[in-house]
């Protein structure tokens, strides 16, 4: 899948946990999703490649992301940060935003979505059904109708 301009998407992964991270990388390619996924280990280092600072500068190498999908708790500076960093920066804001987190804590839901999150997600218990909520997340956003990616934050 292209954006308009010819050239790849990228999913960008916020996600200090290595195993979750490889898990979801898997979950994407047995659903035939070939795009190009960039993992930040942390909330800093994401805000890092949105802003396009230090080694993210380049956005041919590093081009914006079409998808944002980011854990809750990580070091640093947390998914919650994130999400505040981009709802402060609305012409990055309208990138869908995925939260995927362990937590199932009503406040951390809430919380989530006041900040601009298009869906929260448990973390699956198994890859199984890992496998299927990335298959139903993705038809869903293949559907939709996206606006165009801002040229930088």
């Amino acid at each position: 899948m292209g954006d308009e301009n010819g050239g790849k998407l990228i999913i960008l992964v916020a996600e200090d946990n290595a195993d979750d991270a490889m898990l979801l990388e898997h979950a994407f390619r047995k659903n035939g999703i070939d795009l190009p996924v960039h993992v930040c280990t942390d909330g800093e280092d994401t805000l890092r490649y949105l802003k396009g600072e230090g080694r993210y500068a380049n956005r041919a190498q590093f081009p914006f992301p079409r998808v944002i999908i980011t854990d809750l708790k990580m070091p640093r500076c947390d998914g919650f940060q994130v999400l505040q960093w981009l709802q402060d920066h609305p012409e990055c804001n309208l990138i869908p935003k995925f939260v995927f987190s362990a937590s199932a804590q009503e406040e951390d839901v809430v919380r989530a979505y006041q900040l601009g999150a298009n869906s929260y997600f448990r973390k699956p218990s198994t890859l199984g059904e890992l496998v299927d909520l990335v298959r139903i997340t993705n038809a869903f956003w293949t559907a939709a109708t996206l606006p165009p990616l801002p040229e930088k934050c």
